[in-house]
């Protein structure tokens, strides 16, 4: 089969190209899936360039996948051959097939295209994670969520109005991207410029000075201070990624003592089959609220641009480029 696959093993960019692989075999417990269209994430360049811990360099990328079931292990039921799903996985759906355990599995709403699909799991499963099970969401809560415009931030600004937050205050680096934030429907009640604005002074001015409850934070390092500062008496901060580095000096915990808070890290790709497992069946409760971009459901998926896989290259640049607000795909074609 054919597989999106990195020259030299990592690399630039310039290293991504198509070539052929095995097809993958049908392990226990697993469908295997013809591959429509897959999800690029941030995890996938760390991966490319070698940095990703735990995973071989000719291991293929990408974590999240719609398609057709054209295989069913031996005893797994409510799957069957010619299903449309979409999936999460740890690796392997920038591929023409995949083949992944069932639980990770959800069949596929015919109102959704396949770019649309695809465009769910890693972002929509992320965010519930870390909201729900890792910061403990409550109605009335008040939240601040980074790199506002990615997909797992859109996703998470849209889910935390949907459990009932009180505000949701995202941070994102453009104008267009706050005010297309603000714009879209269960989208945040407040923005803040990160780069021309502190936003702990948005976030106490949005919560009467209570300050925020949840905290989502993918960046790390640069926010760690002011995310310290914005964070109420009893906050909960889930930190589930380092884009900024993960050393911060001078943290004085002395702050974190006294608010009593708790900061948790969150990770999805390395959990084990039983929690994903069961987060997948917590989510699927509210899988018939996700709609397209043209459904009225009260949540959506938004694409940010549809490349051909055989544009793997240029769909990576803008992604790296960080000029997407939403999710970027590709089809395979």
């Amino acid at each position: 089969m054919r597989a999106v696959l990195v020259k030299d093993g990592k690399g630039p960019i310039e290293n991504l190209y198509i070539g052929e692989v095995p097809e993958p075999a049908l392990g226990d417990g697993d469908v295997k899936v013809k591959v429509k269209a897959f999800g690029l994430n941030r995890a996938d360049c760390a991966q490319r360039m070698g940095s990703y811990p735990g995973l071989t360099s000719d291991a293929i990328m990408g974590l999240e996948f719609s398609g057709i079931v054209v295989d069913v292990a031996p005893g797994v039921s409510g799957f069957k051959s010619g299903d449309e799903v979409l999936g999460l996985t740890v690796g392997g759906a920038y591929a023409e097939y995949i083949s992944v355990h069932a639980s990770t599995v959800l069949k596929k709403a015919s109102h959704l295209s396949w770019a649309e699909a695809a465009g769910i799991p890693e972002a929509f499963l992320t965010a519930y994670g870390i909201l729900k099970r890792t910061c403990e969401l409550k109605e009335g809560d008040n939240v601040l969520i980074h790199a506002g415009a990615s997909g797992v931030g859109i996703a998470a600004i849209q889910l935390a109005r949907y459990f009932g937050a009180k505000t949701v205050i995202a941070t994102a680096s453009t104008k267009d991207k706050l005010g297309w934030l603000l714009s879209i429907p269960f989208g945040a009640t407040h923005v803040s410029n990160y780069k021309t604005e502190n936003f702990v002074d948005v976030v106490k001015q949005a919560t009467d000075g209570h300050g925020a409850d949840v905290v989502v934070d993918p960046v790390g390092q640069s926010h760690w201070h002011q995310n310290i500062d914005a964070l109420a008496t009893d906050g909960r901060m889930g930190i589930l990624a380092l884009m900024s580095g993960s050393v911060v000096k001078d943290a004085d915990l002395k702050h974190v003592l006294f608010k009593r808070l708790r900061i948790q890290g969150s990770t999805l790709r390395w959990r084990d089959k039983a929690y994903k497992e069961k987060l997948v069946g917590e989510f699927s409760e509210i899988m018939a609220d996700i709609t397209g971009i043209s459904g009225n459901g009260k949540l959506r998926v938004y694409i940010h641009k549809v490349y051909p896989w055989a544009e793997i290259q240029a769909a990576t640049r803008e992604m790296e480029d960080n000029k997407n607000i939403g999710k970027i795909i590709a089809e395979v074609v």
